[in-house]
């Protein structure tokens, strides 16, 4: 009889090459699938794959999952212009796209049985586990799930696991939790877990300060209904768009960051993450969607980026509401047109100039410089604007102080 397979969403890293052969000890013929998401060069594929059928995988598939990313995640996160914690730009929900492309390989294959490489203490395993079961009616297999409920320190089993079966581990991936992809890097492990200072070796996208150009750095972004489509003037796809902000702006230490949030079990979770390229997007999207939404829209809108955050952060990536929240904010970015230049001479960006034919300006009046209406009507309407806090402060007037 022929063994069942088992589609694996595989990285290379340390908790999925482990998964390769405790399913294949468990029986099943595993085919491995890497999604490449944006994070790797050729060289890092080759050995993905390599790496795959060292263990023993009867089957690898790599497969792009770039423009999924940019279309699915960076356009409705960069048009909402909010982070999860007001912190954490969600780095990881390349998860979703991952699945996806792991649950049609394995229809392609004619199983129901999926695995991954999530731990029970971490968000990822919601979103795998949440998103599988939208997609179908699937069999999840979580390897490192089960190795818990028998062992304390996970990783340091899952090397010894390994190396005892004649398989090599690497140095970084034994110490850290790394993922990288197009959105940006985050790592976690080791030091980190510890609430202790990050090693310099956890930074692999942004400059350390000694090595920033002396020279700054000025690049505009221009913008079409709110997505980015050209760098100083010259029309570039996604992800491609992405990348070369990733390198200018990583270069001059931008995006680089600590976040500690609560995860969706109750435990704390401290990361180190770095996003150069998604951080010069949103300060430039924000800059100019400032310019030409209406005060009213710029003041309710948060609210629904908010909700779609924490929807894709929490695994409700297939929520029905996500899809209305998203429709909502592509409606607000109509007019969200122009170029913003972003200058940085290193740890920020600044948006210093915005040029767009939305920007609500009024002819005959610009702000603190000159106005087309008089004193008079200023202060008539400041009466009015405040006259229930001053009716308050004389009726029921407060004690000041104690």
């Amino acid at each position: 009889m022929s063994k069942k397979k088992v589609v694996l969403a595989f990285s290379g890293g340390l908790d999925t090459s482990f998964c390769v052969p405790y399913l294949r000890e468990k029986g099943y013929d595993v085919v491995t699938c890497f999604v490449d998401t944006g994070g790797v060069d050729a060289d890092e594929r080759r050995y993905i794959e390599e790496r795959s059928k060292s263990l023993g995988a009867v089957e690898h598939l790599t497969a792009d999952g770039g423009q999924q990313v940019w279309d699915t995640v960076v356009v409705p996160l960069v048009r909402g212009g909010q982070l999860y914690g007001d912190v954490y730009p969600l780095l990881v929900s390349d998860r979703y796209v991952i699945v996806e492309q792991s649950c049609a390989l394995a229809d392609k294959h004619g199983t129901k049985a999926i695995a991954h490489g999530c731990t029970g203490m971490g968000n990822d395993q919601v979103r795998f586990d949440q998103t599988i079961r939208s997609l179908g009616d699937y069999e999840i297999l979580a390897p490192i799930r089960d190795i818990q409920k028998s062992h304390a320190a996970v990783r340091a089993w899952e090397a010894k696991y390994l190396e005892e079966r004649g398989f090599a581990v690497r140095a970084k991936t034994g110490r850290y939790s790394i993922n990288h992809n197009l959105l940006g890097m985050t790592a976690s492990g080791s030091e980190i877990d510890e609430w202790q200072s990050p090693g310099d070796e956890t930074y692999a996208m942004t400059a350390h300060p000694a090595s920033w150009p002396k020279a700054p750095l000025r690049l505009a972004i221009t913008f079409d209904k709110g997505v980015a489509v050209a760098l100083d003037g010259k029309p570039l796809g996604g992800p491609a768009l992405l990348k070369q902000l990733n390198e200018a702006f990583g270069a001059y230490g931008v995006g680089r960051n600590i976040y500690t949030g609560d995860t969706t079990i109750g435990l704390k979770g401290r990361i180190v993450f770095e996003c150069p390229g998604l951080t010069a997007l949103l300060v430039a999207h924000r800059a100019l969607e400032e310019s030409v939404l209406s005060a009213q829209q710029n003041s309710f809108k948060p609210a629904v980026a908010k909700k779609w955050i924490e929807l894709v952060y929490k695994g409700f990536f297939y929520e029905p509401l996500k899809d209305d929240l998203e429709a909502f904010l592509a409606e607000s970015q109509t007019f969200v047109n122009g170029t913003v230049t972003l200058e940085t001479w290193g740890g920020q960006a600044l948006p210093v100039a915005v040029d767009s034919p939305h920007i609500l300006k009024k002819k005959g009046a610009v702000y603190a410089q000159s106005a087309d209406w008089g004193g008079q009507e200023a202060e008539g309407f400041i009466l009015l604007y405040g006259m229930s806090s001053t009716l308050s402060a004389r009726v029921n007037p407060r004690r000041r102080g104690s």
